[in-house]
């Protein structure tokens, strides 16, 4: 796909960095446009490239930055602080306004962290344990953040122009087969780009910055993620039976956490941070009759089984959905 100067300019503010990947475009798929970035942000970008780019963010809780290279990056900031400002209370954002101005003073630049599906809590633990760290160390961090949030605008980027074009009856039957590549690329490149952690998974044991269970809709009909869909976690609470194919297993089930997928089709936290999760059996259901009301499914729900020698790990339950067909599976 062709994109200009000004799109990429949306999904990272260094002018380098959307001239370099302006030049090296079109991309024949999201994948491709990825990997260019990588290389691009990492190898081509030098440091003013990279203080440029943090420069065009706003603090987390805040408006727009004056510096922000174009609307669209202003739109997108703001919806990827969706879930964050929908968690915080008054004495929360206030919290997080004196620590992003200590880190300010410390390092020089903007908290920078990919704040999709984040709450303001999750949001202060990481940037009360990133305050501590060399400025080295933390600018490479910052780098790696934005790393994260281009690529995320990426789908984005991509999925709007598949969208636009899927609109287009009129269009060769070959163009229509490519904008569905295009969807399933961008689909792929959704699920795994944000969910990309450090190699050093034992740090991240002890001090979680995020639920032990998690989850995004993505609507493969369109291509993009599912905004505005209910989602509920519930743990099988009754210690005399299972919850099974062959019994009747109501009133066992006592709700976690509810909330509402965000722009990004991410759930708010369905449930608190803990170190170790509660091993048991869930179940997480998905409202897909209100996001759908003509689709095939009222509702969603899966369910699976934590075990003792699991209860550290991290469980990313995503949901590809369409009106009449749904696929899951067990992210990292």
């Amino acid at each position: 796909m062709g994109f200009d100067e000004k799109d990429f300019l949306a999904c990272c503010g260094s002018s380098k960095f959307a001239m370099e990947m302006a030049s090296a475009s079109p991309f024949v798929t999201l994948e491709d446009a990825i990997t260019t970035a990588r290389h691009i942000w990492f190898n081509k970008v030098d440091v003013h490239g990279w203080l440029e780019a943090f420069e065009a963010h706003p603090q987390i809780g805040k408006s727009p930055s004056p510096n922000h290279k174009s609307e669209t990056s202003a739109q997108w900031s703001k919806g990827e602080q969706t879930t964050a400002l929908a968690t915080a209370t008054g004495s929360s954002l206030l919290e997080l306004s004196d620590w992003n101005a200590k880190y300010m003073q410390k390092f020089g630049f903007v908290f920078l962290i990919c704040a999709s599906g984040r709450s303001t809590s999750e949001i202060l633990t990481e940037l009360k344990k990133r305050y501590l760290n060399r400025p080295i160390v933390e600018f490479e961090n910052a780098a790696q953040e934005q790393m994260k949030i281009t690529e995320l605008r990426l789908a984005k980027l991509f999925s709007t122009k598949a969208e636009a074009a899927s609109t287009h009856d009129q269009q060769p039957m070959a163009l229509k087969k490519k904008a569905e590549e295009d969807r399933v690329s961008i689909i792929g490149a959704h699920l795994t780009a944000p969910l990309q952690e450090p190699a050093d998974k034992t740090s991240q044991i002890s001090s979680r910055t995020r639920p032990p269970i998690t989850t995004h809709v993505l609507d493969v009909s369109r291509g993009s993620p599912a905004v505005g869909m209910d989602v509920k976690l519930e743990m099988w609470m009754n210690n005399q039976s299972r919850p099974s194919f062959d019994t009747t297993d109501l009133g066992g089930w006592v709700m976690q956490g509810f909330s509402m997928t965000d722009i990004d089709g991410r759930s708010g936290q369905l449930m608190n941070i803990v170190n170790s999760v509660n091993p048991g059996i869930y179940r997480i259901s998905f409202n897909t009759g209100k996001y759908c009301p003509g689709g095939f499914f009222p509702y969603v729900s899966l369910v699976f089984e934590i075990r003792e020698t699991q209860k550290s790990e991290h469980f990313h339950v995503p949901l590809l959905f369409s009106p009449f067909s749904f696929t899951t599976y067990r992210g990292s």
